[in-house]
């Protein structure tokens, strides 16, 4: 029976295709746009007046538009008009793109910083990302940012970063751990291209300098106390992406390969490639509900080093944990939870989210095997809220508790957008 029902709705689905496909394109609308350029909206739209229509193609015109920054929601409305001609109107809801920034903390060592920033995600209405922030943490950091996905063309484009950025990070050793001024230095330049609906990639190379000057802690013959690196960084980004969007409802899957080699010539770090790759899988439940997956996989050069590139971190990977934990030449990463509306009105919405968080790391010089050693693997969970403004791009304000269910680690992870 199951069969049969399923057998007559793909029959009357290829009925309407069909007959849609009869129907020729004589006016094309797009509306609802303000700041946005309808010049813009009709490149990243395939389809096009005079063109047979085509409801899958319609479909797939639509999620692009969702995937931007400038807008919030789309949709379409077909009317069919004599001599098999139908008028095709497309209704785009803006969001509000020129998103400040300020965040205020204070860190262990009662250091009172500050983070203002101003960025457009939309400028000169044409999917344009430019911006930049200062930040104060005891030491002075600033960043400027350019994205353009569709600079030269719908599938070309191109980034420009410049960064200069100070922090103090332990760096770990076998006897202990020391803290160290880190100042990274980044001029990098990628290009952008869209290979179809579902593929992208980005390449390119970054120039950076680092930095390290010993503050406290154990100090170790084999590290010195100051550090002064010239590097280069090469980097290469594929994703799959097969998201629909619905405000905060998210549907399908989406996986992000990035491979870096970086190229230095010193005595403590050689040449080295780094890898990783993010799955995302995301299911919408019943009606206000969505379960939310992350699956990192990443491996580097196994050099025993301080400096390893993958961290355990509060703000990375498994909330709660503390700030730079440990470093690893090695990660395996899930991050689930289950998001909920408890509250939607009109711009505002209040969401609910429950997770658990579970990683592990292989040790600088280690093995393998170090993945699934218990020493190794953190395992934390918790709840949080979500406030969330539906007409301001990537306006998510999170806060999450998580707790260890290993032992007495427990925290407060605060941030802007959701955690994946």
């Amino acid at each position: 029976m199951r069969f049969k029902i399923s057998f007559l709705l793909f029959i009357l689905c290829n009925i309407h295709i069909t007959k849609a496909q009869e129907y020729k394109i004589e006016h094309l609308k797009i509306n609802g746009y303000k700041k946005t350029k309808l010049s813009f909206l009709k490149s990243i739209v395939v389809t096009k007046r005079g063109d047979r229509l085509d409801s899958l193609t319609l479909e797939k015109d639509i999620i692009s538009l969702k995937r931007l920054a400038a807008i919030s929601n789309a949709y379409f409305k077909v009317g069919y008009s004599e001599n098999k001609k139908s008028n095709v109107e497309i209704i785009v809801e803006e969001n509000f793109t020129i998103i400040p920034e300020v965040n205020l903390w204070t860190s262990v060592n009662n250091q009172f910083s500050y983070k203002l920033g101003l960025y457009d995600y939309n400028f000169l209405g044409r999917n344009i990302g430019l911006g930049g922030f200062y930040q104060n943490n005891g030491f002075d950091t600033y960043a400027i940012n350019f994205r353009a996905p569709n600079l030269f063309s719908r599938k070309w484009g191109l980034a420009i970063n410049h960064q200069n950025w100070k922090s103090e990070e332990p760096l770990y050793f076998n006897s202990g751990s020391a803290n160290y001024l880190y100042n990274n230095i980044s001029f990098e330049i990628l290009g952008l291209h869209q290979i179809n609906f579902n593929n992208k990639i980005s390449f390119g190379i970054n120039f950076f300098n680092e930095k390290y000057k010993y503050l406290s802690g154990v100090t170790s013959a084999t590290i010195p106390l100051n550090l002064d690196l010239n590097k280069k960084l090469l980097k290469f980004v594929y994703t799959y992406d097969n998201l629909n969007y619905f405000y905060q409802y998210i549907d399908g899957f989406k996986s992000e390969l990035y491979l870096q080699y970086v190229v230095t010539e010193n005595d403590f770090q050689n040449q080295f490639f780094v890898f990783w790759n993010d799955f995302f899988y995301f299911r919408k439940m019943w009606s206000s509900g969505v379960l939310a997956n992350r699956l990192r996989i990443g491996l580097a050069k196994n050099d025993k080093t301080p400096f390893a590139p993958f961290a355990i971190d509060n703000n990375l990977n498994i909330r709660g944990v503390g700030i730079l934990v440990d470093r690893g030449t090695g990660s395996v990463v899930l991050n689930s939870e289950y998001r909920h509306t408890l509250l939607e009105k009109d711009w505002f919405v209040l969401q609910s989210n429950t997770f658990i968080d579970v990683g592990s790391w292989r040790t600088p010089g280690g093995d393998l095997n170090d993945l699934t050693n218990h020493k190794n693997i953190q395992l934390f969970s918790g709840v949080g809220l979500r406030f969330i403004h539906k007409k301001i791009f990537n306006a998510t304000f999170r806060i999450d508790y998580g707790f260890s269910l290993k032992d007495k680690s427990r925290g407060i992870v605060f941030g802007i957008g959701q955690y994946f």
